[in-house]
């Protein structure tokens, strides 16, 4: 069986093999393939397996095709590897929502070369997703892994933010044409690919009772795959401790667009400080914050300038530190030194960083949307608040800051929920198992068969 991989990024392990450098986004990439390179070949559909990665590129390397050693990111040089047939292929990025036909006769020579029995492509959103689909023309064949779902995010996009704010531009957004609205525009663009592309296949793979509605709605022929992420190696070690942690310190992933609902934390600051004054805020990401400079004001968007006045009235000053792009293991520690992990966001369908958190045992704070109550249970393996309730969100972070014996009891119970869900082995054995599913062509009802009315 050969299979072919389209990515939305380079894996890592694919990256340090070529020698460049590496996303830190999308770790279930790296997850899944971490796994498949450490695996005994008689794991791989009885023992007969290849694989193939196609991955966005740059430079030369748009046009590579080589069989590759790679070896698992496992921190040691002589990890586990296998030699993977790598695909480069020139997409531009900074505009996701621009459809290149060019893409179509890229994909085409690259699936001559290799000729794959299936196809999985991981993500909806870019525009590689859909040329592949239309260059295999096997919808019987391909797999799509359901990352965000994007007509659902761009619904959500602007979390509540007031009319004035969504259409107010800086310099920064006149220039670069990215205010506020035309960013959610190009979800929306995003949106009638997703649903192209999904109407283009005959399979998914999702992970939340969200997925597979939204999935469904948009096709209901498709046939619907349960299928678990499983994390980046280093998060399945460590534990968070009270006693080794910041105390009355959050941290959250990730806080550069209003869907990652960064706002709504910084306004249920305020209760949080009349009793915790020592509290602070950590993100991780690139700052869209940074304004010391001319130069860094003429780059602030309005959703910058935005947060950088609710941090002044809210009385945060000083009490908000970007980090920057952070790698694997910095943003281990970043979790483990945190009192506290909050997912904010107005819509997440299983966002990778509260997995994350949750296996490291860290006290989960997350707004109750999308896929986030598949993953944690309220008050047992996390507190959720009512998305966009500024004061929902202060009371449980609250909650959790007045007692030691509530942050022990949500950590205990986050790591045991998500090592069930991110097990490796029995991740990737499902995955084999759907991959054998679509070759055989059964009917079985494992996949949760068709929609029903």
């Amino acid at each position: 069986m050969r299979v072919l991989w389209l990515c939305n990024i380079c894996p890592p392990a694919v990256a340090v093999a070529l020698g460049r450098e590496y996303s830190v986004r999308e770790g279930w990439i790296t997850g899944a393939l971490n796994r498949y390179l450490g695996a005994d070949k008689a794991e791989n559909a009885e023992g007969k397996m290849e694989l193939g990665i196609c991955f966005p590129a740059d430079g030369e390397l748009t046009g590579f095709g080589e069989e590759t050693f790679v070896r698992a990111l496992t921190g040691r040089e002589d990890g586990p590897g296998r030699t993977l047939h790598l695909y480069g292929f020139g997409e531009d990025l900074r505009r996701p929502e621009k459809y290149e036909p060019a893409l179509e006769e890229r994909f085409a020579a690259i699936l001559s070369d290799f000729k794959p029995d299936l196809v999985h492509i991981f993500g909806t959103e870019f525009p590689h997703a859909l040329a592949m689909a239309r260059s295999f023309g096997r919808p019987e064949r391909i797999l799509v892994s359901l990352q965000g779902m994007m007509g659902a995010c761009a619904d959500s996009y602007m979390a509540d933010l007031p009319e004035w704010v969504q259409r107010r531009k800086t310099l920064r957004d006149v220039l670069r044409q990215d205010g506020l609205k035309q960013q959610q525009e190009k979800f929306r663009m995003r949106a009638e690919r997703e649903k192209e592309l999904l109407s283009s296949c005959r399979h998914v793979a999702g992970r939340t009772a969200f997925d597979r509605k939204e999935s469904l709605r948009l096709n209901p022929g498709l046939r619907y795959h349960t299928l678990n992420e499983t994390m980046r190696a280093c998060f399945y070690e460590g534990k968070w401790k009270r006693e080794r942690c910041k105390s009355w310190e959050i941290f959250i992933s990730q806080g550069d667009y209003p869907l990652k609902g960064f706002h709504y934390l910084l306004e249920a600051m305020g209760p949080v400080l009349k009793e915790y004054p020592q509290a602070c805020i950590k993100v991780a990401g690139n700052s869209i914050l940074r304004h010391g400079t001319l130069k860094e004001k003429l780059k602030l968007s309005g959703y910058g300038k935005y947060l950088l006045e609710r941090i002044r009235e809210n009385g945060l000053d000083g009490k908000v530190t970007v980090l920057g792009s952070l790698s694997d293991v910095q943003m281990k520690e970043a979790y483990l030194q945190s009192h506290i992990f909050v997912c904010p966001s107005s819509l997440e369908n299983s966002p990778n960083s509260l997995g994350e958190a949750m296996l490291l045992g860290v006290p989960c704070v997350a707004s109750r949307t999308g896929g986030i109550p598949d993953m944690a249970e309220d008050g047992e393996s996390a507190l959720l608040f009512t998305k966009g309730k500024a004061e929902e969100l202060a009371e449980c972070i609250l909650r959790i800051f007045r007692s030691d014996e509530l942050a022990e009891h949500l950590s205990l119970q986050a790591a045991r929920r998500a090592r069930k869900n991110h097990d490796a082995d029995a991740n990737y054995a499902k995955l084999l198992s759907i991959y054998g599913e679509i070759m055989s062509g059964e009917n079985g009802r494992e996949a949760e068969g068709r929609a029903k009315a």
